[in-house]
Protein backbone atom coordinates (compact mmCIF):
# COMPACT_ATOMS: atom_id res chain seq x y z
CA UNK A 1 0.00 0.00 0.00
CA UNK A 2 1.54 3.22 -1.31
CA UNK A 3 0.82 7.13 -0.95
CA UNK A 4 0.24 8.16 -5.12
CA UNK A 5 0.87 11.99 -5.60
CA UNK A 6 -2.89 12.74 -5.35
CA UNK A 7 -3.03 11.24 -2.19
CA UNK A 8 -0.18 13.18 -0.69
CA UNK A 9 -2.03 16.66 -1.98
CA UNK A 10 -5.21 15.37 -0.44
CA UNK A 11 -4.00 14.71 3.43
CA UNK A 12 -1.49 18.09 2.64
CA UNK A 13 -4.58 20.35 1.86
CA UNK A 14 -6.00 19.05 5.16
CA UNK A 15 -3.07 19.65 7.36
CA UNK A 16 -3.52 23.48 5.62
CA UNK A 17 -6.93 23.43 6.50
CA UNK A 18 -6.59 22.13 9.27
CA UNK A 19 -4.32 24.61 10.60
CA UNK A 20 -6.82 27.66 9.36
CA UNK A 21 -9.58 26.21 12.48
CA UNK A 22 -6.98 25.37 15.59
CA UNK A 23 -3.71 26.77 16.48
CA UNK A 24 -2.73 22.88 17.22
CA UNK A 25 0.17 21.97 14.42
CA UNK A 26 -1.38 18.27 13.16
CA UNK A 27 1.96 16.22 11.54
CA UNK A 28 1.49 12.86 9.84
CA UNK A 29 3.90 9.51 9.03
CA UNK A 30 3.71 6.77 7.54
CA UNK A 31 5.87 3.84 8.36
CA UNK A 32 6.32 0.96 6.32
CA UNK A 33 6.98 -1.26 9.17
CA UNK A 34 8.80 -0.17 12.83
CA UNK A 35 11.24 -2.67 12.90
CA UNK A 36 12.15 -5.36 10.60
CA UNK A 37 12.17 -8.40 13.16
CA UNK A 38 15.15 -10.37 11.36
CA UNK A 39 16.39 -11.71 15.15
CA UNK A 40 13.31 -13.68 15.14
CA UNK A 41 13.95 -15.93 12.60
CA UNK A 42 17.27 -16.37 13.76
CA UNK A 43 16.14 -17.09 17.12
CA UNK A 44 13.35 -20.11 16.36
CA UNK A 45 15.54 -20.92 13.94
CA UNK A 46 17.83 -21.62 16.66
CA UNK A 47 15.46 -23.01 19.29
CA UNK A 48 14.65 -25.51 16.24
CA UNK A 49 18.19 -26.69 15.76
CA UNK A 50 18.82 -26.90 19.66
CA UNK A 51 16.13 -29.74 20.01
CA UNK A 52 16.68 -31.81 16.65
CA UNK A 53 19.05 -33.61 17.81
CA UNK A 54 17.46 -34.95 20.95
CA UNK A 55 15.02 -37.32 19.57
CA UNK A 56 17.59 -39.01 16.51
CA UNK A 57 19.98 -39.37 19.61
CA UNK A 58 17.15 -41.82 21.10
CA UNK A 59 15.59 -42.61 18.70
CA UNK A 60 18.30 -43.50 15.35
CA UNK A 61 22.11 -45.47 15.59
CA UNK A 62 23.10 -42.25 13.08
CA UNK A 63 26.45 -41.02 14.18
CA UNK A 64 27.40 -37.65 15.27
CA UNK A 65 28.26 -36.41 12.09
CA UNK A 66 25.33 -36.97 10.56
CA UNK A 67 22.71 -35.87 13.49
CA UNK A 68 24.90 -32.48 13.54
CA UNK A 69 24.45 -32.30 9.64
CA UNK A 70 20.53 -32.52 10.43
CA UNK A 71 21.07 -29.70 12.98
CA UNK A 72 23.09 -27.29 10.44
CA UNK A 73 20.01 -28.34 7.95
CA UNK A 74 16.97 -27.87 10.12
CA UNK A 75 18.76 -24.27 11.16
CA UNK A 76 19.06 -23.40 7.83
CA UNK A 77 15.86 -24.33 6.58
CA UNK A 78 13.87 -22.87 9.04
CA UNK A 79 16.08 -19.76 9.48
CA UNK A 80 15.15 -19.37 5.41
CA UNK A 81 11.67 -20.12 5.52
CA UNK A 82 10.98 -17.70 8.41
CA UNK A 83 12.80 -15.14 6.90
CA UNK A 84 10.24 -13.84 4.49
CA UNK A 85 8.78 -10.52 4.87
CA UNK A 86 5.22 -11.65 5.26
CA UNK A 87 6.18 -15.26 7.54
CA UNK A 88 8.30 -13.20 9.87
CA UNK A 89 5.90 -10.30 10.91
CA UNK A 90 3.16 -13.51 11.19
CA UNK A 91 5.38 -14.73 13.97
CA UNK A 92 6.41 -11.45 15.90
CA UNK A 93 4.21 -11.48 18.94
CA UNK A 94 1.63 -9.10 18.40
CA UNK A 95 2.77 -7.45 22.44
CA UNK A 96 6.23 -7.05 20.38
CA UNK A 97 4.83 -5.74 17.59
CA UNK A 98 2.75 -3.31 19.56
CA UNK A 99 5.24 -2.13 21.78
CA UNK A 100 7.62 -1.28 18.47
CA UNK A 101 5.06 0.86 16.89
CA UNK A 102 4.47 2.77 19.44
CA UNK A 103 8.50 3.14 20.49
CA UNK A 104 9.02 4.80 16.52
CA UNK A 105 5.72 6.76 17.21
CA UNK A 106 7.82 8.47 19.99
CA UNK A 107 10.77 9.12 18.37
CA UNK A 108 9.07 10.40 15.37
CA UNK A 109 7.25 12.88 17.88
CA UNK A 110 10.61 13.80 19.16
CA UNK A 111 12.64 13.71 15.92
CA UNK A 112 9.78 16.03 13.81
CA UNK A 113 10.14 18.55 16.34
CA UNK A 114 6.40 18.46 17.52
CA UNK A 115 7.55 18.66 21.05
CA UNK A 116 8.67 22.13 20.23
CA UNK A 117 5.84 24.41 19.17
CA UNK A 118 5.16 27.80 21.00
CA UNK A 119 2.34 26.31 23.40
CA UNK A 120 2.95 22.66 23.34
CA UNK A 121 0.01 22.17 20.97
CA UNK A 122 1.99 19.25 18.17
CA UNK A 123 -0.61 16.51 17.18
CA UNK A 124 1.38 13.54 15.52
CA UNK A 125 -1.07 11.36 13.35
CA UNK A 126 1.39 7.71 13.33
CA UNK A 127 0.68 4.45 10.95
CA UNK A 128 2.97 1.79 10.98
CA UNK A 129 1.77 -0.60 8.44
CA UNK A 130 3.42 -3.88 8.30
CA UNK A 131 2.52 -3.45 12.71
CA UNK A 132 -1.46 -2.50 11.37
CA UNK A 133 -0.69 -0.10 14.08
CA UNK A 134 -2.51 3.62 14.41
CA UNK A 135 -1.81 5.83 16.70
CA UNK A 136 -2.24 10.03 17.67
CA UNK A 137 0.24 11.72 20.19
CA UNK A 138 -0.74 15.01 21.51
CA UNK A 139 1.87 17.04 22.93
CA UNK A 140 1.81 18.44 27.04
CA UNK A 141 -0.31 21.43 26.31
CA UNK A 142 -3.14 19.20 24.65
CA UNK A 143 -2.84 16.45 26.99
CA UNK A 144 -3.73 18.99 29.86
CA UNK A 145 -7.43 19.87 28.24
CA UNK A 146 -7.90 16.74 26.30
CA UNK A 147 -8.10 13.01 27.57
CA UNK A 148 -6.35 10.65 25.20
CA UNK A 149 -9.54 8.90 24.26
CA UNK A 150 -10.78 11.56 23.01
CA UNK A 151 -8.45 10.85 20.04
CA UNK A 152 -10.26 6.94 19.58
CA UNK A 153 -13.14 8.82 16.88
CA UNK A 154 -9.84 9.76 14.93
CA UNK A 155 -8.04 6.48 15.53
CA UNK A 156 -10.82 4.69 13.98
CA UNK A 157 -11.24 7.08 11.30
CA UNK A 158 -7.36 6.62 9.73
CA UNK A 159 -7.95 2.60 10.58
CA UNK A 160 -11.38 2.10 8.36
CA UNK A 161 -9.94 3.96 5.93
CA UNK A 162 -6.51 2.08 5.67
CA UNK A 163 -8.75 -1.56 5.92
CA UNK A 164 -10.40 -0.41 2.70
CA UNK A 165 -6.64 -0.20 1.28
CA UNK A 166 -7.12 3.98 0.81
CA UNK A 167 -4.65 5.57 2.97
CA UNK A 168 -5.51 9.19 2.15
CA UNK A 169 -8.97 7.83 2.61
CA UNK A 170 -7.79 7.20 6.49
CA UNK A 171 -5.81 10.15 7.06
CA UNK A 172 -8.33 12.88 5.95
CA UNK A 173 -11.02 12.06 8.26
CA UNK A 174 -8.61 11.38 11.03
CA UNK A 175 -7.64 15.05 10.44
CA UNK A 176 -10.20 16.37 10.29
CA UNK A 177 -11.67 14.47 13.65
CA UNK A 178 -8.15 15.94 15.52
CA UNK A 179 -8.80 19.34 13.99
CA UNK A 180 -12.66 19.22 15.75
CA UNK A 181 -11.28 18.62 18.33
CA UNK A 182 -8.24 20.90 18.50
CA UNK A 183 -10.39 24.27 17.36
CA UNK A 184 -12.94 23.31 20.50
CA UNK A 185 -9.91 23.93 22.76
CA UNK A 186 -7.31 25.53 20.75
CA UNK A 187 -8.74 28.34 18.11
CA UNK A 188 -6.38 30.34 16.21
CA UNK A 189 -4.55 33.26 18.12
CA UNK A 190 -3.96 36.97 16.60
CA UNK A 191 -0.90 35.17 15.50
CA UNK A 192 -1.38 32.11 13.92
CA UNK A 193 1.97 30.71 12.61
CA UNK A 194 2.84 27.61 11.01
CA UNK A 195 5.53 26.00 13.09
CA UNK A 196 5.95 22.70 11.12
CA UNK A 197 5.66 21.62 7.56
CA UNK A 198 1.73 20.53 6.15
CA UNK A 199 3.17 17.28 4.63
CA UNK A 200 3.38 13.36 5.00
CA UNK A 201 6.10 11.73 5.77
CA UNK A 202 6.65 8.27 4.44
CA UNK A 203 9.38 6.17 5.99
Amino acid sequence: MQLTDADRKRITEAIRMAETQTSGEIYCVIARSSSDYRLVPLAWAALIALVTPLPLIYLTAWPASVIYLLQLAAFAGVLFALSHQRVRFRIVPPRTKRDRAHGEAMRQFVARGLHQTERRTGVLIFVSLGERYAEILADAGIDQKVAPQTWDDAVAALIGGIKRGHLAEGFVPAIEQCTRVLATHFPPGAINRDELPNAVVEL
